[in-house]
């Protein structure tokens, strides 16, 4: 997991109460942390970091309504939601399911950056770009036509793993990522033709029409709620015939679900959908395990379309 955000409260006392709070969490004394805690909110009020695991410590405990008075305190102190308090609010049935605040998404990420990588490959066995590229030929084989790309996007495309994926299959690659971290570190790769920070569906606004021949995200949608967004943009900068590959996370029941890594969950028939009502082909849509998580697969999809 990512560095954990801390936003300091401006007063030296109330930061040293916090980071003992954060201690005895650690080590399972959550009776103690919350008081501390709460001396250190005597001393700072408005201590958004404080408020918030305030807010983990009480959900730790059992104690809903105060986990949730203490998860609106930290959303209220900062409107950005940089901590994702409204997400924890979701899980606990206090607010309707919405997407993720754009400022918690950049934090997340800003911090993982310099280590994505290193613990994507070697601690959760991440494995999206390669399950995408192996369907994405695997369509382009069954369909009859060539592997290769001329423009190419990646969406949320974080250090360019998917890039490097595709690096014999594509001529120009375009890198869109929210996080100043990520693009950072995928500009490093080389592989990329042009960056840019921005959000997904954003960032696809910007491309022209039929500007693009494959548009991938790899694990990249399970940070969005409502898929019809980004699917649309996505139909409009394709080419007649080109693709769109990504993974998902997904679960038994219907609809989506906001799991309890705070990432989305989409269920296949709601995937099925949603590809159908932008009006595009579904070539592909298997299960797949992007990644493990507490040593187990995570459960997931690989979908490829086409805009015909």
């Amino acid at each position: 997991m990512p560095l954990r955000l801390f936003l300091t409260s401006g007063d030296l006392m109330a930061d040293r109460r916090f980071e003992f709070a954060r201690d005895l969490q650690l080590k399972g004394d959550l009776p103690a942390a919350a008081d501390v805690v709460e001396q250190a909110l005597e001393l700072a009020p408005n201590f958004t970091s404080a408020w918030f695991t305030l807010g983990e410590i009480r959900q730790q405990l059992g104690e809903r309504d105060k986990a949730i008075e203490a998860f609106r305190k930290a959303r209220d102190c900062d409107p950005g939601d940089q901590h994702g308090a409204g997400l924890h609010l979701m899980r606990l049935g206090d607010a309707a399911m919405a997407e993720m605040p754009k400022a918690y998404v950049q934090a997340l990420f800003d911090q993982y950056a310099p280590r994505f990588e290193h613990t994507l490959i070697n601690d959760l066995g991440y494995r999206a770009p390669a399950l995408i590229f192996k369907a994405v030929v695997a369509a382009r084989v069954a369909g009859k036509k060539p592997a290769f790309f001329k423009r190419t996007i990646d969406l949320g495309c974080g250090t360019g793993l998917a890039a490097a994926a595709f690096a014999k299959q594509v001529d120009h690659f375009i890198g869109i990522d929210l996080s100043p971290g990520m693009i950072k570190e995928a500009r490093a790769t080389g592989l990329y033709a042009e960056l840019e920070v921005a959000d997904m569906i954003d960032g696809l606004r910007g491309q022209a029409d039929a500007s693009a021949n494959l548009v991938v995200a790899a694990d990249a949608f399970v940070y969005l709620s409502d898929l019809a967004p980004v699917l649309t943009e996505a139909k409009r900068v394709l080419v007649s015939g080109g693709v769109l590959a990504f993974t998902l996370e997904t679960h038994d029941g219907s609809g989506i679900v906001l799991g309890v890594g705070l990432r989305y969950a989409h269920s296949a028939e709601y995937v099925r959908g949603a590809i159908a009502k932008a009006g595009l082909k579904l070539l592909t849509l298997e299960p797949a395990s992007p990644r493990n998580e507490n040593n187990e697969p995570v459960r997931g999809l690989v979908v490829v379309a086409e805009k015909t």
